[in-house]
């Protein structure tokens, strides 16, 4: 899958190619530009005044309709089945203007509780399958509903009353995708709605045991217990119930730089992540790869998050995409195997190897002691993600009262340290590898410089702001350290607008936190809070 930012322009991307998938070993496509095929069909089975010939709505609906005609074709002809990504709810507006009072709830909310609305649906489905009839399934989100794209609909959650919401949604879409219109439905347990599906074994088995077994009915779990982050435990919920299950993977992670610098993800998501390795249970895909219901994985080859940073390569999310297709196709060889065979694909021999193999996983190292910690397990892992960085201001303030109060001060912050030498051991590495693409190898050194620039960046920020936080508490203030350091955070910051002129650069972070939605529902720097004016507040202590 390739998901492109809500409301954003289509990422450019290799991984939109259908032909490239399947060299790589992938026999599906996910498209997901958050205009499913049920915003592309005309709802006449419902009520013909909906999208009535003529109107602007009705062309908007056949012109996105012919675009998915051309996506599936194109899927087709490399020998890959065609799936999209659907939200649901997502109604058009008109209809819910025309029959609201079937549909919706007291808090005006589409209730798939009501029989209508569930009448809807099975009709929606019906049109979908009628329209697109080389269509070979869906990937259903519920929880999130992300209407950018779609200025003719409307809609919410469904998982409005719990675990009784899901087992009505997947009953419809069992009855109707999976058995009427003999298609795959790929079920997703990531739903804001309802965490406990995520990561709750028994509440997993709970509602899924509920709901007879097909075929063409699979559950798609995420790798991780909560989002795609660092020192989250492998999901439980994996390998566990009745229903086969697919595990999804994310090859640029949104709070780990985007694919801007190294980040290499499938070493931890194959055998384990550093911090779980000898934990009890399995820890990563290889253990649990004999499972007869694990029956395979997908990847977000590109996507996840909001806005930045912006990357012109796709060298990093290539190596993980790689790995990830090649080791699932043969689960009995090692991940470092197959790393191996892309170094060789990328035209290195030797030494090379082992020096691309020592870069890619001092990159694992160096995110996890600079983004996360080994030390103290941050309780707030957003404080910077996309393209923001977080603050003490708000987003570290729990935390970095927590680590003042356990005496952690000094091992955290040396730990910043570290991740910022092992960012500069691997801009050493990137010189010495000689990628046999041109532009590879540029980006090979310009990504890994950024990687070092945006972990100084951390490095030197936090070390200002903990040891703020830690005067503000104490009365006492660090002043020499702390103006070492802000001279050191301001000369990363130039060195890191100076890389910025490099063409092959992604576009910069920005030292201001994630902040709200803005008119076009797109997410906007908060303006008071995040590592800059933090820092700056110090500053200002220190008459610098």
């Amino acid at each position: 899958m390739v998901q492109s930012n809500p409301g954003e322009p289509a990422a450019e991307s290799r991984f939109d190619d259908p032909r490239l998938l399947a060299d790589y070993g992938y026999d599906g496509q996910v498209v997901n530009e958050f205009r499913p095929p049920h915003t592309a069909v005309t709802f006449d089975s419902v009520d013909p005044r909906i999208f009535p010939p003529g109107s602007d709505g009705r062309a908007w609906v056949e012109a996105t309709a012919r675009h998915i005609d051309e996506r599936i074709s194109r899927a087709h002809a490399a020998g890959l089945a065609a799936y999209y990504f659907t939200d649901i709810i997502m109604l058009p507006k008109r209809l819910v203007e025309l029959h609201g009072d079937r549909l919706l709830d007291g808090s005006g909310r589409i209730d798939l509780a009501r029989p209508f609305a569930q009448e809807v649906h099975r009709l929606m489905l019906r049109e979908v399958f009628a329209r697109f009839p080389g269509l070979d399934g869906l990937v259903v989100r519920t929880g999130e509903t992300y209407l950018q794209n779609v200025p003719y609909h409307t809609g919410n959650n469904p998982i409005l009353h719990g675990a009784d919401s899901h087992l009505t949604l997947l009953g419809i879409l069992r009855d109707e995708v999976c058995e009427r219109a003999g298609k795959r439905v790929f079920y997703r347990t990531w739903s804001t709605g309802d965490d406990k599906l995520t990561a709750d074994p028994d509440y997993y088995r709970g509602v899924t045991d509920r709901v007879p077994v097909h075929d063409n009915l699979l559950f798609s779990i995420k790798h991780t217990s909560r989002d795609f982050w660092r020192t989250v435990p492998f999901n439980p919920t994996i390998g566990v119930g009745r229903h086969r299950q697919i595990v999804e993977v994310q090859c640029q992670r949104e709070y780990e730089g985007k694919g801007a610098c190294p980040d290499y993800v499938l070493d931890g998501v194959i055998n384990g992540f550093e911090e779980f390795r000898g934990a009890p249970g399995p820890t990563g895909l290889a253990h649990v790869a004999a499972n007869p219901i694990v029956s395979g994985v997908w990847t977000w080859s590109r996507g996840g998050g909001w806005r930045g940073p912006y990357i012109g390569n796709e060298l990093w999310c290539d190596l993980n995409t790689w790995v990830a297709a090649r080791w699932t196709r043969d689960t009995g060889r090692t991940e470092a195997d197959v790393f191996a065979e892309y170094a060789a694909r990328a035209g290195l021999r030797g030494a090379a190897v082992g020096r691309f193999r020592r870069l890619a996983l001092l990159s694992a190292a160096g995110t996890l002691r600079g983004h996360y910690s080994t030390v103290y397990p941050l309780s707030r892992l957003t404080w910077t993600r996309d393209q923001f960085l977080g603050g003490s201001d708000k987003d570290l303030t729990a935390d970095f009262g927590r680590i003042h109060a356990a005496g952690l001060v000094e091992k955290v912050l040396e730990e910043k340290a570290r991740a910022a030498h092992a960012w500069a051991q691997i801009t050493r590495l990137a010189d010495t590898i000689p990628l046999r693409d041109r532009e590879d190898r540029a980006y090979l050194r310009v990504s890994t410089r950024y990687g070092r620039c945006l972990y100084d960046v951390i490095h030197h920020g936090w070390q200002v702001m903990l040891r703020g936080f830690v005067g503000d508490t104490t009365g006492a203030y660090d002043t020499r350290a702390m103006a070492r350091h802000l001279y050191a955070y301001d000369a990363a910051w130039a060195r890191w607008h100076d890389l910025a002129r490099d063409p092959g650069c992604a576009t910069l972070y920005q030292p201001l936190g994630f902040g709200a939605k803005n008119a076009d529902g797109l997410y906007d720097a908060d303006p008071n809070h995040g590592m800059k004016p933090s820092v700056d507040r110090y500053r200002a202590l220190l008459g610098a």
